[in-house]
């Protein structure tokens, strides 16, 4: 991530995080044909993941600044301080919008659910990059209707979705 972020200057890597907080609320994310003159396909998908991830993880661990710019070692000073200016500045909301999240799913009762694995190949770029893609499909029983919810997960966030149900099976398994 360090290289590719280096490419922007301070205030364009300002900009640009504050957009993928943006997508992170619900809100307007980044669009690449803003940024395709800097990246290519595959590193600017790097780039979002990894960022958006980064935001997660750090507000959902409420982590320090120390710890946060122990993450950025490979970052240069300027772009790690706009980092962590664009995290402090809207802490908040991203815990908001994880905290909204957890509660939007902890309130309804899975009925069913289904899987699929799928390449993405929407494009001639995008086939090329090789990408499984899990197509989740759950039945949600939430105030006694019955609603379809489908999610697709790249393989990190599959990966904390299992830990995340593993964490809940352990609770759950504590409390009976």
């Amino acid at each position: 991530m360090a290289a590719s972020l280096s490419r922007l200057p301070i205030t364009g890597c300002l900009k640009l995080c504050h957009r993928v907080v943006d997508g992170l609320c619900g809100q307007e994310p980044p669009h690449r044909g803003d940024y395709s003159a800097t990246w290519s396909l595959e590193e600017w998908m790097e780039l979002i993941n990894s960022l958006t991830a980064l935001f997660r993880m750090v507000v959902g661990n409420n982590s320090s600044d120390e710890e946060m710019l122990a993450e950025l070692v490979d970052l240069d000073s300027g772009h790690a301080q706009a980092l962590l200016s664009v995290l402090r500045a809207r802490e908040e909301e991203i815990h908001h919008a994880l905290l909204e999240r957890t509660i939007s799913i902890s309130c309804a009762t899975l009925q069913d659910f289904d899987w699929q694995l799928k390449l993405a190949l929407s494009s001639d770029k995008i086939s090329s990059l090789h990408t499984p893609l899990l197509s989740l499909n759950l039945d949600v029983r939430e105030n006694g209707h019955l609603q379809p919810v489908t999610v697709e997960m790249n393989r990190e966030e599959l990966n904390t979705l299992i830990s995340s149900l593993e964490a809940a099976n352990k609770v759950v398994l504590q409390l009976k």
